[in-house]
């Protein structure tokens, strides 16, 4: 995977701090999801899709903090941020979506199944788990890392403890992010949830971390810590990372009320970021310039009708 695969600003006319660039990848994929609501909504794109509008700065730090030259990232049902922070292909992830020709996997994936170079998703809960063993003990003598991540809802599949006990037992480098945004679809965690998730995961032996914050920096500063120590030889860890979902489930299936919503709207990492940018407003154009001209790029390219294959 060459420098040029990966996200970075450079090849956008754009010469970014560390930090800025990190904020214009969040503001990227914030522009990125609202788009694709929209056109959800003008019945533009069919089938389903699940956003992940509040969890950004998760993604975009733990990303910046892999060797996306060898290690591996497995991802779930809101995979969009991700992937976007993984390699930033926009028009590509827009005609995967929509069922075409560019589409990173020929528009056969959809919303949820992508795949591309070290890049993994899949949308049934708790089925990566497994997968990320395998690609963890392949990568181990090569110092490689592999991080996937769960939701909060995830933590119901018994094949989730089954791979935290062999992480453990066989010393693997992984990382497992649990993004928990404290609702399960439409089912708040405290009504199906009992004890602590990190205790669970210390009680096969793994290491673990906790973050409360949507400050990237902040957190791309554990990621970076987590990663280090495990690609030195460490045990694997499992990071709890209190997050936040300010959209739907899916699409418009939200039964929270205005009031639990504007709460959650206090800690929106896009705006609680917009600090570490001076002009937030120049990069929050330029990123609406690229959705455009990405969407633009996915609308133009063919629609596959079952012959063309990734």
């Amino acid at each position: 995977m060459t420098s040029g695969d990966r996200f970075n600003a450079d090849h956008l006319g754009l010469s970014l701090t560390q930090a800025e660039r990190l904020y214009f990848q969040m503001r990227l994929i914030r522009e990125f999801e609202t788009t694709l609501l929209d056109l959800f909504s003008q019945n533009a794109v069919f089938g389903t899709t699940h956003t992940c509008l509040g969890q950004e700065a998760n993604a975009v730090a733990i990303m910046e903090a892999l060797d996306r030259n060898i290690d591996t990232v497995w991802s779930n049902h809101r995979c969009h941020g991700h992937f976007l922070a993984y390699c930033g292909k926009v028009a590509e992830l827009f005609a995967e979506i929509m069922g075409r020709e560019l589409g990173v996997c020929a528009g056969r994936g959809g919303s949820q199944h992508i795949c591309w170079h070290r890049f993994h998703s899949n949308g049934v809960q708790g089925g990566i788990v497994p997968l990320a063993l395998g690609t963890a003990m392949a990568g181990k003598a090569e110092g490689a890392v592999t991080v996937v991540f769960l939701g909060d809802g995830t933590l119901g599949q018994g094949v989730v403890y089954e791979c935290l006990n062999l992480a453990a037992l066989w010393q693997l480098p992984v990382l497992f992010v649990l993004e928990d945004n404290g609702v399960a679809q439409t089912t708040p965690s405290e009504l199906v949830f009992s004890g602590n998730a990190q205790a669970r995961a210390e009680a096969f032996g793994l290491e673990s971390a906790y973050s409360d914050t949507s400050e990237v920096m902040a957190l791309h500063a554990t990621a970076s810590d987590l990663i280090s120590r495990i690609r030195n030889g460490g045990s694997p860890c499992f990071w709890h990372i209190r997050s936040v979902r300010l959209g739907p489930h899916s699409k418009g299936d939200d039964t929270r009320s205005p009031e639990q919503m504007a709460a959650l709207q206090q800690r929106d990492p896009v705006r609680l970021n917009e600090r570490l940018v001076d002009t937030p407003l120049r990069l929050e154009q330029r990123c609406k310039t690229i959705i455009r001209e990405a969407l633009a790029q996915a609308e133009a390219s063919p629609v596959n009708d079952g012959s063309l294959t990734a």
